[in-house]
């Protein structure tokens, strides 16, 4: 199966297209975004070169069975999944930040803790806290979102100030992510799985604040598996997780952080099919359903295009 790394679709109605790291995002009249979860793979704000298969279907699916299962408690975008690798929804004006909550002190914020930062995004940190260690209350460290180049972590108080986004609306978003990832966190222990940190993206339709883009997925969350955690907490031993941590970790051993003269290290088949294997795995874990994977009977991309003006032209 080749990787799906590029579209240039032309549907009826379309106003702009959008290549993000991973989504390609195509509007529609100004009131629909298709949204294709490509195979594209991101970290340290850079594509990788070599498309990961299946991984799309998994970002994709995985979204959309998070979205239905939250749409009780937050209004979020999407209206339908006309093929695996996509989703279609409502148009809104995003927000120019990511609301990220954060369960237990790991990855960047670990990083940041272990050289000395007791406050991050105006949130203070306890003392004496140990890598993996979950917060006394889960914590929401928000981050600019840029097109180009790295988000950049700032605090409520200065979104607010700033006018980045209004008093009001950025309650209803602080609500709605301290909800979601309460939900999120009771349907991960479920199955055996812990919600360790997680982004959420949110926007205006009709004056309404909205959930848009993925949710709960390896790309935007961590998890830890539940069993085992408490012991390797103690020994002070990595967790096992489901995320895409390990694939910056691979980076990292390979000398490789997206710093100025850093060198992308070869990615072998070999490992493409093993990054492959870890997001089916996660997809199997959280929704406790065996992955199909969408074999192409025909191209990809010609697949996807087919679905899509079915659905658009219903």
């Amino acid at each position: 199966m080749k990787a799906l790394t590029s579209t240039e679709f032309h549907f009826d109605g379309q106003k702009s297209v959008y290549h993000g790291k991973v989504r390609d995002v195509y509007n529609i009249n100004d009131d629909i975004m298709v949204m294709v979860a490509t195979d594209r793979i991101s970290a340290f704000d850079v594509v990788l070169p070599k498309g990961i298969p299946f991984k799309g279907q998994v970002l994709n699916q995985i979204a959309a069975s998070f979205l239905d299962a939250t749409a009780d408690i937050v209004p979020n975008w999407k209206l339908a999944t006309p093929d695996p690798m996509v989703t279609v929804g409502l148009k809104a004006e995003g927000f120019r930040v990511e609301m990220i909550i954060r369960g237990y002190l790991t990855g960047s914020a670990w990083r940041e803790y272990k050289n000395g930062c007791r406050e991050l995004c105006g949130v203070r940190l306890p003392e004496g806290m140990r890598e993996n260690e979950r917060f006394p209350e889960p914590i929401i460290t928000p981050t600019t979102k840029a097109d180009e180049g790295h988000d950049e972590n700032i605090s409520r108080e200065e979104i607010i100030a700033q006018g980045i986004v209004s008093a009001e609306d950025y309650e209803v978003m602080e609500r709605y992510t301290r909800a979601l990832f309460q939900r999120g966190t009771e349907i991960a222990a479920e199955k055996g799985l812990i919600l360790v940190d997680t982004k959420y993206e949110f926007g205006k339709r009709d004056g309404k604040v909205i959930l848009i883009d993925e949710i709960h997925t390896p790309d935007s969350s961590r998890y830890f598996y539940a069993d085992g955690y408490e012991e390797k907490l103690e020994k002070g031993e990595p967790q096992r997780q489901l995320s895409k941590e390990f694939v910056r970790q691979w980076l990292i051993d390979h000398d490789f952080m997206n710093r100025p003269g850093d060198v992308m290290p070869e990615l072998t088949d070999a490992f493409i099919e093993s990054i492959s294997d870890r997001y089916i795995e996660l997809y199997e874990q959280i929704t406790g359903q065996t992955f199909v994977k969408e074999e192409a009977t025909e191209d990809v991309a010609a697949r996807i295009e087919k679905n899509v003006k079915a659905w658009l032209n219903q």
